[in-house]
C-alpha cells in the first residue's frame, strides 16, 4: 500500500460509561471513574499508534463527548478539535459503513467516536482480521487501499493497530 492510495480509519469505542442514574436515557450517560482512568492511559498510546487526532467525528452520546475530551486534556500539548455527528449515535455497522462511504474523498484519515456493536462488527465486516470485542475505550486502526471512501469492500481493509485499555492498565 503507498501512503497516497491509502484511506485511514481511526476507531475509538467511548470509554466505561455510568449506569449510577437510572433515569437518564442511554444517550445522556456519562463516563464513570474507570472510564475517564481508561482515556489517560489510551491517550498516548491512541497517538503513538498513529491517530492524529484530526478529522475527529463524535456520535452526540455524553460518553462519546467525555471520551474525546478526556483524551483531550491527556494530550494537553495537542488542540483536539472534533464534531458531533448524529449519525454516529448508531449501534448497526451498515449505518457507520453508510457514513464512511459518504466522506469526502479529499479527506485521507478520519477518526470517529462511536458505539459497539457497530464497531466491532464493522472491523470484522471490513477487515482482514476478526476480532472478539473492541472494549470500551478500545481503539483500532483500518488502512484501506483506495483512493475513494465510496468504494469500500468488505474485507479490503488491513488492521494495522487493535489497543485495548487491558494493555495498559491493572
Amino acid at each position: 500500500m503507498t501512503e497516497n492510495s491509502v484511506k485511514k480509519l481511526h476507531l475509538i469505542r467511548h470509554a466505561k460509561s455510568s449506569w449510577n442514574n437510572s433515569y437518564l436515557a442511554d444517550i445522556d450517560r456519562p463516563l464513570n471513574e474507570r472510564g475517564m482512568r481508561s482515556c489517560q492511559a489510551m491517550a498516548a498510546k491512541i497517538a503513538d499508534a498513529g491517530c492524529p487526532f484530526t478529522n475527529v467525528f463524535c456520535s452526540p452520546a455524553v460518553r462519546a463527548h467525555s471520551t474525546i475530551e478526556q483524551i483531550g486534556e491527556a494530550l494537553a500539548a495537542r488542540q483536539i478539535d472534533w464534531q458531533v455527528d448524529d449519525a454516529l449515535y448508531t449501534f448497526d455497522f451498515q449505518d457507520l459503513l453508510r457514513w464512511c462511504r459518504g466522506l469526502d474523498d479529499v479527506i485521507a484519515q478520519i477518526v470517529i467516536i462511536g458505539h459497539n456493536p457497530a464497531m466491532t462488527d464493522f472491523i470484522n465486516e471490513m477487515s482482514d482480521r476478526t476480532i472478539e470485542n473492541l472494549p470500551t475505550c478500545g481503539y483500532a486502526q483500518l488502512w484501506f487501499e483506495t483512493q475513494s471512501w465510496q468504494t469500500l469492500p468488505a474485507k479490503s481493509a488491513k488492521l494495522v493497530s487493535f489497543l485495548k485499555p487491558k494493555m495498559f492498565m491493572d
